[in-house]
């Protein structure tokens, strides 16, 4: 990593701790007084971000409204905790809030520099990933943007910095300039997960050790990770050709599953259940969210107007 960034990712991360050290409460887009407020202890039920007012919404997967949340432009949910990635104006441009039960206040608030993107919590709710997209690195191209992948222990308030920053073990050399990640998802264990690594214009699966900082690659053309709930399969999206696809991937096999869904979908997609994958795709300027077969046979079904999908499970 280049003098330049490595200043700049310490700074932030100063920041990030001093921040941290401290439950921070802000109102600041608190849902509206009339509105009921999320059941996140509830399991089951279909957690997404609405499309015209930016706000957490908790459905049931036939569609029933049960709550709405704080304004997030990302967020995700599982064992009664909700992390949320708001926007905000400045160089400081995005906020990690995170919310526990029915708690309408954050419990957690890092800043983090860069534009939502990805967001996801580990099964136990102990753990929770953001990705956002930055601009101004000294290695990209003008107008570019690279991605920063971060992961914080709410038991601990151990902030684990950029993924960056870890050991990355690859069959061939992989430069530290210009490696960018994104796109986590954890396993059961709190110490294991799996995340995309961009390198000289190809991206890899990586598999992660929390305990050793580490990162292994395992597969090549996989983009924004998603463990299902058994840990034996990875819901991802592909590039063929000129578009991307959604796949599924079995990590004991090695088989590779195309999903019957249209291409062009960006997004990571989230497991409901063992059976079942959920995206979000634009329709006409408006995102919806869809639930497919996870073993590649049958078809799309809409479930919600909304993006960034995630199924509510039970607190541990």
């Amino acid at each position: 990593m280049n003098s330049l960034r490595t200043a700049s990712a310490t700074a932030l991360i100063i920041a990030l701790l001093g921040s941290a050290a401290a439950t921070i409460t802000l109102k600041a887009g608190a849902a509206p007084p009339d509105a009921r407020p999320l059941r996140l202890a509830r399991p089951g039920t279909l957690v997404v971000v609405d499309a015209q007012n930016t706000r957490v919404h908790q459905r049931t997967r036939q569609g029933e409204d049960l709550g709405t949340g704080p304004e997030c432009r990302r967020a995700a949910v599982a064992a009664g905790t909700l992390v949320c990635l708001h926007g905000l104006p400045g160089p400081f441009s995005s906020e990690v809030r995170v919310y526990r039960r029915d708690a309408t206040e954050p419990e957690v608030t890092l800043p983090v520099w860069g534009k939502p993107s990805r967001a996801r919590v580990s099964p136990s709710g102990r753990l929770v990933a953001w990705t956002v997209f930055r601009s101004g690195d000294s290695y990209a191209a003008s107008g570019q943007f690279s991605t920063t992948a971060g992961i914080y222990d709410l038991r601990d308030g151990h902030h684990y910095g950029s993924l960056e920053d870890f050991t990355v073990t690859a069959d061939e050399p992989v430069p530290t300039e210009g490696r960018n990640f994104w796109g986590i998802t954890f396993a059961a264990d709190d110490r294991t997960f799996y995340a995309t690594m961009s390198v000289n214009g190809r991206t890899h699966l990586m598999r992660g050790d929390l305990s050793r900082r580490s990162l292994t690659a395992l597969r090549a053309n996989v983009e924004c990770p998603s463990l299902s709930p058994d840990e034996t399969r990875i819901a991802y999206k592909k590039k063929v050709g000129a578009d991307w696809r959604l796949h599924v991937l079995d990590l004991r096999t090695g088989r590779d599953t195309p999903l019957v869904a249209p291409a062009g979908i960006d997004d990571q997609a989230a497991w409901l259940d063992d059976t079942t994958v959920a995206y979000a795709r634009a329709e006409h300027g408006k995102p919806f969210v869809y639930a497919v077969p996870a073993d590649g046979t049958g078809k799309p079904v809409r479930l919600a107007e909304g993006s960034s999908p995630t199924i509510t499970t039970s607190p541990r």
